[in-house]
């Protein structure tokens, strides 16, 4: 027992030393201005371009052609004159830009330019004799740059638009096709460059007027990337008027829908930044004619975020904003290249903007809650690990423990992180449409009570799995059983790294110690404490669990004007309780697609997953065995709205506090630890981190033990015969090294981009355990079904799987459903090809008692 003991003494000074290394982070924006365009021999102060070409050609950034007044400005009748000059630097930050010897095909400015992996793509644009199609390419190979004409020209001259690009794909809005008595159009363009022969391709104008010089940028709304369009001005020979509306358009769904707002940025620049916001650099708010008097544009820095639909002024800087100028990103610094700060007049420097983290430091009393929770989770795992003397302690603790200890642990396995961080994120970015998942549990519950329950206590089983063979043979038991370890060691994986990467883009916790933490203390009270430390550390994690999520509501309502009623209207008059569309379509997340979603995910979940089926087993009776079934679906329900209300409440909240969002932060799940580390006092945001660790490690440490009880009884066991004390042995022994595998899976994920944790979760669950929820439910009731038709059926609904994922014919949500159908109606008819087994199987289905 020193072992364990020291272990644990030196996790406790890993993490004072880890929340010691870390402080939270609040956003400002610092400007440098620390490169400036050459002059020439005869003037060595350059004036500076507007609407010049700019980006990055691999490491070295770019400016190319653009327009000025070099002589005077156009109040005191000064020519406008448009270059073919380019400039670059190594290194801009550090490099002065100098001028080269090539130069473009032809003068030209107010295009668009973006940085792809190639060089930097222009596009458009016009000179003093009309707007132009060109599209091209400047490269730098090592050092020597040269321009690529072979791209796709625009279908039409087009000047003075706008465009963003996402997934490899560029989008156009709006612009001018003539100087000469030239207006605003509505076009609508995109080019995707994964294409082996690019081709622009005309797309549906959104809903309001023509413009040019329009901000926009791609940025997710929670659920999908859209690109957005603000501002500019609609324009003809006889009047301009500016705009200040927003448009949104959805790239999955190809749909417009008019922003709500006023939008004051025409001519600026804008950047999608973090996980939802758009920051909008400067602007012309109102057109005043050009003079020696004029104030200059806009110096403000907005940001919008997409989710609560907030325009929120970041900053007023002192720094001139220029405008007719692009932005490129490039590690996490934004670049303006140049552009104009006054009607006429321009400014040469190249403004580098970077988001600034505010420091405050966790604190105290937070680390002490956390290792005060750490210490009592290691107290039960010791205090258990006494009882363990036979593996029937450890897998079924002895059939001893109290049904509503085993009703709270089957609740806190089936919620984990899942529930407490991606569920109101989920609610937060959108709506209560998947609410009805955990609905279904109320749908499947006579069918686990009657069914499921009884089989498995007839039979006594360990595992699920042993009721394959019984069934079928041996070899399904061990290919379902196999595939069951492998879903554990992948769930171990997201369990770990949700709350890891979450906790990481908020406090700058090293995301890989924070993994081997919660690995590593699971690991350990799971490993010498068996099932029993399992069901006890779940229960008491369940308190912190739903206390924590409570917490949260009550602080929010208390800080939110009009309180918990402000809450429900403004969440109601912006639809946030909506349960989903009616429509039928199972390619959409409706109300009949997470209904029937539903009914098979959670019949697989409770009827065949051996966390759940394992703790069927360690009650007394089967009559408690049902009441710890029924205790978790009571709680299932309120718990379910309350953490969907959660999300709910945040976006109320947020909507009026969007100063408090950070504009870094690129997960989406990370919306809820956001609220902690920055709004919650001491000891209070201890308390709820703990809750994160809670929601993780109590799905972690079930996931270890009935992993680890699925290899001991359905594999080892079968080749190797041992006395208690070796089984017992090999148990901890399994536990440890299953318990490893998970951790270093989540190292792994950590290297991963993955959009949404939930979606990811459930694409897992669909293709790995609906298949055998429908091989069960075969053997369980048809007598006609033989094991050669079952293990064809369970190949075929795999093939099937891999096809719906490939094509995507229904909403991941269904994946479950239809690996479920499949293997059923796959199983059952391959059996109709062989005879009948002789093997009586009439016990093991429901025709026992007939």
């Amino acid at each position: 027992m020193k072992k364990p003991t020291r272990t644990l003494s030196a996790l406790i000074l890993c993490l004072i030393n880890i929340f010691f290394s870390f402080s939270i982070e609040k956003d400002s924006i610092i400007w440098n201005k620390s490169n400036i365009i050459p002059g020439t021999e005869d003037s060595k102060q350059h004036p500076g371009l507007a609407g010049a070409f700019s980006g990055f050609a691999g490491s070295s950034y770019v400016i190319a052609g653009g327009a000025n007044f070099p002589e005077q400005m156009p109040w005191d009748g000064g020519d406008k004159i448009w270059h073919k000059d380019i400039f670059v630097s190594e290194s801009v930050d550090s490099i002065p830009l100098k001028r080269i010897d090539l130069k473009l095909s032809v003068p030209a400015a107010y295009g668009l330019s973006f940085s792809i992996p190639q060089g930097v793509l222009c596009i458009g644009g016009c000179n003093a004799d009309s707007c132009l199609t060109n599209v091209f390419l400047i490269k730098n190979e090592s050092g020597n740059y040269v321009i690529d004409q072979n791209w796709p020209s625009l279908p039409y001259p087009l000047a003075n638009a706008t465009g963003a690009m996402w997934n490899n794909k560029i989008y156009l809005a709006g612009g001018q096709k003539e100087l000469t008595n030239g207006e605003s159009t509505s076009t609508f363009l995109v080019l995707d460059l994964n294409k082996a022969r690019p081709e622009w391709k005309e797309l549906q104008s959104w809903p309001g007027d023509s413009r040019g010089y329009a901000v926009s940028a791609i940025q997710s709304n929670g659920s999908d990337h859209c690109f957005y369009l603000f501002s500019g001005r609609t324009f003809n020979k006889d009047s301009v008027r500016v705009l200040t509306d927003g448009f949104e358009y959805n790239i999955r769904l190809n749909k417009w829908r008019k922003l709500n707002g006023s939008f004051p940025v025409m001519a600026g620049t804008a950047v999608a930044t973090g996980a939802n916001h758009i920051l909008f650099f400067g602007g012309v708010p109102s057109l005043i004619a050009a003079s020696a008097d004029h104030p200059g544009f806009d110096n403000s820095v907005r940001a919008y975020h997409t989710i609560t639909e907030t325009l929120m002024q970041r900053a007023q800087m002192s720094v001139k904003i220029p405008v007719t100028t692009n932005v490129t990103v490039r590690n996490n610094k934004f670049y303006i290249g140049s552009g104009e700060v006054r009607p006429g007049e321009r400014t040469p420097q190249i403004l580098i903007a970077q988001i600034q983290n505010f420091e405050r430091s966790f604190g105290w009393l937070n680390i002490i809650v956390i290792i005060l929770y750490f210490a009592a989770l290691s107290y039960i795992g010791i205090y258990f690990a006494k009882k363990q003397k036979t593996t029937d302690d450890y897998f079924k603790g002895g059939g001893r423990l109290p049904w509503w200890a085993v009703g709270l642990s089957i609740f806190g396995t089936t919620l984990s992180a899942i529930t407490f961080m991606a569920i109101p994120a989920k609610s937060f970015s959108s709506d209560w449409s998947y609410m009805l998942m955990n609905a279904g549990i109320l749908l499947v519950v006579p069918i686990i009570l009657y069914l499921f329950i009884p089989f498995y206590r007839t039979l006594d089983v360990t595992t699920a799995y042993e009721y394959l063979e019984k069934r079928f043979n041996s070899t399904i038991r061990v290919i379902s059983s196999v595939a069951f370890i492998l879903f554990q060691v992948g769930r171990m994986g997201i369990v770990m790294f949700l709350p890891a990467i979450a906790l990481n883009v908020v406090t700058g916790i090293d995301i890989r110690m924070c993994i081997m933490v919660m690995g590593v203390l699971s690991l350990i009270y799971t490993m010498i404490g068996g099932i029993e430390a399992v069901v006890w550390t779940d229960a008491l994690q369940v308190v912190v669990l739903l206390g924590g999520a409570i917490l949260v509501v009550i602080l929010i309502a208390t800080s939110t004007p009009d309180g918990l009623s402000g809450i429900l209207r403004e969440a109601s008059e912006h639809n946030k309780f909506d349960l989903g569309s009616t429509a039928w379509d199972l390619r959409q997340s409706t109300i009949w697609t997470v209904l029937i979603a539903s009914f098979f995910t959670n019949l697989t979940t409770y009827g065949t997953d051996q966390t759940l089926v394992q703790r069927y087993m360690t009650t007394a009776t089967e009559q408690e065995a049902r009441k710890s079934v029924l205790t978790n679906a009571v709680m299932t329900i309120p718990a379910t709205i309350l953490f969907f209300f959660v999300g709910t409440a945040l976006y109320v909240y947020y909507r009026h506090l969007p100063q408090d969002l950070s504009l870094t932060i690129t997960d989406g799940d990370a919306i809820l630890p956001w609220y902690i580390f920055t709004e919650l006092p001491q000891g209070l945001a201890g308390l709820l981190v703990s809750g994160i660790f809670a929601a993780a490690m109590s799905t972690l440490s079930s996931s270890m033990n009935s992993a680890a009880t699925a290899y001991v009884t359905d594999i080892h066991d079968k080749f190797f015969n041992q006395s208690q004390k070796q089984a017992l042995r090999t148990a901890k022994l399994a536990t440890c090294v299953l318990g490893l595998l998970g951790i270093v899976f989540a190292l792994m994920m950590a290297t991963w981009e993955v959009k949404s944790m939930w979606d990811e979760f459930n694409k897992i669950l669909g293709i790995i355990l609906g298949s055998l929820g429908g091989l069960f439910m075969l053997g369980m009731i048809t007598t006609r079904a033989n094991a050669k038709g079952a293990l064809l059926g369970l190949a075929g609904s795999v093939v099937i799987q891999l096809l719906i994922v490939q094509y995507a014919f229904v909403h991941l949500l269904l994946f479950a459903a239809t690996g479920f159908i499949s293997c059923f109606v796959l199983g059952y008819l391959f059996s109709l090809l062989f005879t009948d087994e002789k093997k009586s199987i009439i016990q093991y289905t429901i025709f026992k008692q007939k």
